[in-house]
């Protein structure tokens, strides 16, 4: 590909320049509105299906995720980076070779996953549930897996060519469709359970149908997703080639496969810290002890898993709301700076990795600050009913904090060391974090609780958060600025100092917490604003200047 570079830039043919802060608002936009439909989805849900339900739901999730993660995590990102490439170097045949190369490869790579779940969904679910009955959620969801290929393949092409819009609204798209479809099949299902049971007599529970009904809102929205491109490229006619060179598919399909497959098999490790905190939560707990007492109507040999499901349930869903929408910072720094790199400019590379760093800090720094200092408030606001839950996990959500940021900011160095050809070391860092998390979880938990589960996962994503830099830093010798992160850092202390003098006040006065959460959200609002509207302008104008 350098030689080229070098062939095609002779010819005269320039470098298109990258608006990296505002496809990556895009991406976020769409992605906090993703989770707003998720949130409509996943809570009513929870409500028809119960407890019972919910396990056959998540036994189709636990054998789902991990073949999703291996073949499309790090699908949009290789299809991106490589389409990057030859936009770039304005390779346009190249383009259209990338993307049905990858159409074929991983279609048959989804339907070859979409099959292996079909035939795992029973010894699955007789493994994880006791029983059959959640064979039929894991079968309906096994189409996903195919769909999710065919949109990453999709996604890739476009974001690499800096257009975010198609992503974008395919994300919304699958959000509305995966509410809508599966809280009215579950419905149905749910109201009608003679009939359901009369054409699926092997059905032994009504709650596993209705499961399996409510999972294929996730089906149907991958489906929806894929059908919404397929639509798209009928419009869409692209741009012309006719360049002397154009990679074989071999070779696209070599380099499609040594990016990809580290970043996905970099997901499944992410998802050892899950079951890292189950084994070690419940164990340290049950070998151990606790320090506090059983909230009432919880035996002491519940508390263990009590404390566990606490933990993950409600601490580990806040804690991953900020990260799931920075993580889009990661798409639209991988285009540019795959972009920079291939036309040689440094300057371009440098200032590219400042907006995405400086931007991910500039978002998860005030909205660590906030959760920590005001998590009682957060989590009673959210979680009404489960106050005993809540109280299990307000310590917890604050150690989290810390790692919160690491990881916010980790995303994008990962995408970036992807761009600049380090596919494979994402992978080794997130390995040795697991490490730390492990050996962490070991030693805090039988003297911190929960507690050490969560500072252990802040040391993880620290570790990693360090790891990464220095990887990076070694790859593209880049020297950056530390002013910036400086700036974001005291404007969150004065962020949170607001927020903690205002709950104080609020608190006194006899508001509710709802309304004290509210005050003290907007005024700490108001005042980080405030400190920090000087490097926000910077980064308006910066991004401006390289449209």
């Amino acid at each position: 590909m350098k030689k080229v570079f070098f062939i095609i830039r002779s010819e005269g043919i320039e470098l298109k320049k990258q608006n990296f802060i505002k496809g990556s608002i895009i991406l976020m936009v769409s992605a906090a509105a993703a989770k707003v439909l998720g949130a409509v989805f996943k809570i009513p849900l929870t409500n028809m299906l119960g407890g019972v339900g919910m396990s056959y739901f998540s036994c189709a999730y636990s054998i789902f995720m991990p073949v999703y993660s291996l073949e499309v995590t790090g699908l949009s990102a290789a299809v991106a980076r490589m389409t990057a490439q030859s936009t770039a170097l304005g390779m346009y045949e190249n383009v259209r070779r990338i993307r049905r190369t990858a159409l074929l490869l991983f279609s048959a790579a989804g339907l070859a996953g979409s099959l292996l779940i079909l035939l795992l969904a029973v010894p699955f679910s007789v493994y994880t549930v006791g029983n059959t009955d959640g064979a039929a959620a894991a079968a309906m969801i096994a189409p996903a897996v195919l769909f999710g290929c065919i949109t990453a393949v999709e996604r890739g092409c476009y974001e690499g060519m800096s257009n975010m819009y198609p992503t974008a609204v395919s994300q919304l798209a699958e959000g509305a469709v995966k509410a809508a479809a599966g809280l009215l099949l579950c419905g149905y299902v749910s109201s009608h359970p003679r009939t359901v049971m009369g054409i699926f007599p092997f059905i032994t529970d009504i709650r596993g149908a209705a499961a399996a009904a409510g999972i294929a809102g996730v089906t149907l929205s991958t489906a929806a997703s894929a059908l919404f491109f397929a639509v798209l490229r009928l419009f869409d006619r692209g741009r012309g080639g006719g360049e002397q060179y154009v990679q074989s598919r071999r070779e696209i399909g070599k380099q499609l496969l040594s990016t990809a497959l580290p970043v996905g098999a970099g997901a499944v490790v992410t998802n050892l810290t899950a079951l890292i905190d189950m084994w070690t939560v419940i164990g340290c707990i049950s070998f151990f002890g606790y320090g506090g007492e059983a909230p009432a109507g919880v035996s002491a040999a519940e508390l263990p898993s009590f404390i566990y499901g606490s933990f993950a349930g409600i601490a580990l869903t806040v804690f991953n709301l900020v990260p799931s929408v920075t993580n889009m910072l990661g798409k639209g720094a991988l285009t540019c700076i795959t972009s920079a790199r291939e036309s040689g400019d440094r300057s371009a590379m440098e200032r590219g990795t400042m907006q995405a760093l400086v931007t991910s800090s500039a978002i998860s720094v005030p909205s660590a600050v906030g959760l920590g200092v005001m998590a009682k408030e957060v989590l009673g606001v959210l979680y009404p009913m489960q106050s005993d839950e809540v109280a299990v996990c307000i310590a917890p959500l604050r150690w989290l904090m810390a790692g919160m940021v690491c990881l916010c900011i980790s995303y994008p160095l990962f995408s970036m060391l992807q761009a600049v050809g380090k596919p494979s070391v994402p992978l080794k860092i997130m390995l040795l974090g697991t490490a730390v998390k492990l050996l962490g979880n070991l030693l805090l938990i039988p003297f911190m609780g929960a507690s050490g589960a969560a500072a252990s996962t802040s040391l993880c994503y620290a570790v990693i958060l360090l790891l990464a830099f220095r990887s990076y830093h070694k790859a593209t010798g880049l020297r950056l600025r530390l002013a910036p992160f400086g700036k974001v850092l005291y404007s969150g202390a004065m962020c949170g100092g607001t927020a903690y003098l205002v709950r104080a006040a609020a608190d006194r006065g006899g508001a509710s917490p709802a309304a004290v959460l509210s005050a003290s959200v907007i005024s700490g609002g108001v005042v980080y604003v405030f400190c920090i509207r000087g490097l926000l302008v910077r980064l308006r104008r910066r991004s401006a200047a390289s449209a």
